[in-house]
């Protein structure tokens, strides 16, 4: 990789080099390397594969963007593109590639203010509790997976990578690798706790004689013994929460929502709950203190005797 060559420096292969490096050397997940692949997929329609990407201008790039608004994308899917064509061509500068990075002159564009959508604690009850009601698929596992997510405010993804050698202590916590394939350690309440055991035992009982469950090294798996997929515990959550379940869609990752809003909630110290999310920025993490202040002036004005009342 690296160092400036003779002839063209071809945007299509730069843009496949760089894929590679983001996977191999920075560790980005499958879904982050996705995602650069998808936005970078849109700067070759525009500006052609066999484009030499010294000759790149910062016009080329705003028409890029200005394709993105005629096409009615919402801001944050263009602020997106507008960060990974930085990013794409800061690491053809690293290399030697390009003297000068002209996605520095784009313009980030504004975005609506952004609330995280989170469950009430009577809503959580309900979703934990929707698995024994209905049965739809395999109740212990699929209470197993909502008390997890809830109780570690893991994103989905880490679900689906949790091993059962990642638990310690009796389950009362695990290792779970986040974003940039950094550790970090997460806990499990006591009703996550308890389901997850039950789980564990009745997969035993499952595929006893199999040796399919145990074999297999992931924590969650589906009803052949497999792992279980991010799209799988999506897929899961969806049927609880469909038309078959309680009828109000929810997604994992409001699931994550929750538990930081019900820490913060609680009293937890911010940059603790940044630690447990596995949040890079503590800014990421605040978006959730306006929240949980607006969560606070609706209780005491539903619960204090002169709360309220509009007057000063």
């Amino acid at each position: 990789m690296g160092g400036m060559q003779d002839g063209p420096l071809r945007a299509g292969e730069l843009v496949s080099e760089f894929l590679v490096y983001l996977e191999s050397v920075r560790g980005l997940s499958a879904n982050s390397v996705a995602a650069y692949r998808n936005d970078l997929k849109h700067f070759l329609d525009v500006v052609g594969p066999e484009t030499d990407v010294p000759a790149v201008s910062s016009a080329q790039l705003r028409a890029c963007v200005a394709q993105l608004s005629l096409k009615n994308r919402a801001s944050t899917s263009v602020n997106r593109f507008i960060s990974a064509v930085r990013t794409f061509f800061a690491y053809c500068r690293k290399f030697g590639y390009i003297q000068y990075n002209p996605a520095l002159e784009l313009k980030t564009v504004r975005t609506p203010g952004y609330m995280p959508r989170f469950l009430t604690a009577p809503e959580i009850d309900n979703l934990c509790r929707q698995p024994e009601r209905s049965e739809l698929l395999w109740k212990v596992r699929d209470t197993a997976i909502f008390e997890t997510m809830y109780s570690t405010g893991c994103r989905v993804g880490e679900i689906a990578s949790l091993k059962t050698s990642d638990l310690s202590d009796g389950c009362r916590s695990a290792v779970v690798i986040g974003k940039g394939s950094k550790a970090r350690k997460v806990y499990f309440g006591v009703d996550a706790r308890a389901a997850v055991e039950e789980y564990l035992a009745d997969r035993r009982k499952r595929f006893a004689g199999e040796g399919v469950a145990d074999a297999s090294p992931s924590l969650f798996v589906n009803q052949r013994g497999g792992a279980l997929t991010a799209g799988g515990i999506r897929w899961i959550l969806a049927r609880y929460t469909g038309p078959d379940g309680t009828r109000k869609p929810v997604s994992p990752h409001a699931l994550r929502h929750t538990f930081a809003t019900s820490m913060l909630s609680a009293g937890a110290d911010v940059r603790v709950v940044q630690e447990l999310l596995g949040h890079s920025r503590i800014s990421t993490t605040q978006r959730y203190t306006h929240i949980t202040a607006e969560r606070l002036i609706a209780i005491y004005n539903e619960a204090h005797p002169h709360g309220g009342g509009d007057d000063e």
